[in-house]
């Protein structure tokens, strides 16, 4: 019975964290990052483009020169941009990388992040 219950527990956690995005409403929520981030060109503004990023390992971008030496570090790592680092990264930028050039505190609500996910997986650079 105890074994039920705490798989029943952890479904329920899984389902809540994989809260289906709408790309629709993460153009809107990504609003908050384009003063620093392209999403549909492939131009780097402060921060770099990120058309293409998931699925892309960190700090890839052979023409964008201004990655901070721990988002190198992470890439050299291994660190690649999945719906799961993606989200831990948008949920809070600086804790996930502690010194990273994000000034972006992150985003507060879990459908915020799935949201932008789904944007960004959505969008193709013209």
């Amino acid at each position: 019975m105890k074994t039920l219950a705490a798989l029943i527990l952890l479904t329920l956690s899984s389902t809540a964290l994989a809260a289906e995005g709408s790309a629709e409403a993460g153009k809107v929520v990504f609003k908050k990052c384009t003063a620093c981030h392209n999403a549909e060109q492939a131009t780097n503004k402060v921060g770099p483009h990120l058309d293409g990023v998931v699925g892309r390992p960190a700090a890839a971008l052979a023409d964008y020169t201004n990655y901070s030496d721990a988002m190198k570090e992470e890439g050299a790592k291994g660190l690649t941009w999945d719906e799961a680092t993606l989200a831990t990264y948008l949920a809070g930028p600086k804790k996930m990388i502690p010194k990273t050039r994000m000034a972006f505190s992150g985003l507060k609500s879990e459908q915020d992040i799935a949201d932008v996910i789904a944007y960004l997986k959505s969008v193709k650079a013209q």
